[in-house]
């Protein structure tokens, strides 16, 4: 079965929200973000809504014809960041100002994140429930990361449970350093995924 792949815009928003809400609505780490079921339920798709703009904005958003899948990517320059980033403040600000949390998770995965070479970065990718296991997150993935390969671009990532972090492995990224042990909470995987091939 081939899977169509087309580049998102501004009206698959309301969709893709839907989407990335529902599929991390359990995640360990929007859990951890979100402890109180109510409280998600509330304000998580705000959240992952913050992760959407930011890519369609700063990066580019991957989708499957049918909607049922969805990856989000930045092209990160080699460099350290000028200045503080605020982004992590906004993302709060945005979806649960009462919530230090929101804010944290941010800060912690930026203090971790690798900047000594130009990378695509992948910041989230949703399946639909369902859908899972039929190759869409794979399909998604390859165009950018055969892409990275023809061009020596280097790729991150944070997973966020030890699934995701299977799939990843078997496209080629690998755990960079230890896992990123949240507060009380669970473990992310940074992962790196040098160029293949070249």
């Amino acid at each position: 079965m081939g899977v169509t792949v087309r580049r998102a815009g501004e009206s698959d928003r309301e969709a893709l929200v839907r989407l990335l809400e529902e599929t991390f609505h359990d995640d360990p780490v929007s859990s951890w973000v979100f402890p109180d079921e109510a409280r998600r339920a509330e304000t998580h798709g705000r959240f992952m809504g913050c992760f959407l703009d930011a890519a369609l904005g700063e990066g580019w958003v991957d989708m499957t014809e049918d909607g049922t899948a969805v990856a989000l990517w930045l092209q990160v320059p080699a460099g350290e960041p000028e200045g503080e980033d605020d982004t992590p403040a906004l993302m709060r600000e945005a979806s649960d100002p009462d919530n230090e949390r929101a804010e944290l998770v941010g800060r912690l995965t930026g203090a971790i994140h690798p900047y000594h070479r130009e990378h695509a970065y992948l910041l989230l990718v949703a399946v639909a429930d369902g859908e899972q296991g039929r190759g869409l997150g794979s399909a998604l993935l390859g165009e950018v990361l055969d892409r990275c390969d023809r061009e020596g671009l280097a790729a991150y990532l944070e997973a966020s449970n030890v699934r995701s972090r299977e799939l990843y492995e078997r496209l080629g990224f690998r755990l960079r350093d230890r896992p990123l042990q949240l507060p009380d909470g669970p473990p992310m995987f940074p992962m790196w995924r040098e160029p293949q091939g070249v």
